[in-house]
């Protein structure tokens, strides 16, 4: 008789699976990390540049409000790394792979903010028109859609329960 039971799993132990979890985390974060600190660091120009003086009260706030959410996003998606160091050999990679994984979540949520006050405060300077914050608003929409709607369409739709 053929065994028609079909494996949903990997046969892994508990460090092994957080061994890969975590390779799998840190190739995640280097595409998060790279994007956060090129547009953290074009952001930390801004404020040298003889523009800036010229700016509006309120664009001058959008924009110190975007470096703080960038110098945020910047040490949420950093901090899986020196998580790692710190604890590592300590027997608690599972426990850290959870730990970074929640501060590589907030660390995406950080940068959505940062991308979308960027984006706000480059559009009110460059058109000054009433349509800025319906554009911002559609391209929001289109980052949640990406970031967070469809992984966790496929996430319900594909996970075996």
């Amino acid at each position: 008789m053929v065994d028609t039971v079909r494996r949903t799993g990997r046969d892994e132990t508990e460090e092994e699976r957080a061994d890969r979890m975590w390779g799998e985390l840190i190739q995640e974060i280097r595409v998060a990390q790279t994007g956060v600190q090129i547009l953290f660091g074009f952001l930390l120009t801004v404020v040298f540049t003889p523009k800036y003086t010229h700016l509006a009260h309120t664009d001058q706030v959008i924009y110190i409000v975007t470096v703080v959410l960038g110098s945020c996003a910047t040490g949420a998606l950093i901090g899986p790394v020196s998580l790692h160091r710190l604890v590592s050999g300590r027997r608690i990679k599972p426990q850290a792979v959870r730990i970074a994984s929640r501060l590589t979540f907030v660390g995406l949520v950080l940068l959505l903010t940062t991308m979308t006050a960027a984006l706000l405060l480059i559009l009110r300077v460059a058109t000054h028109d009433d349509w800025v914050p319906w554009l911002v608003t559609g391209v929001v929409a289109w980052y949640l859609v990406c970031w967070f709607g469809v992984p966790m369409w496929t996430r319900r739709r594909h996970t075996t329960r």
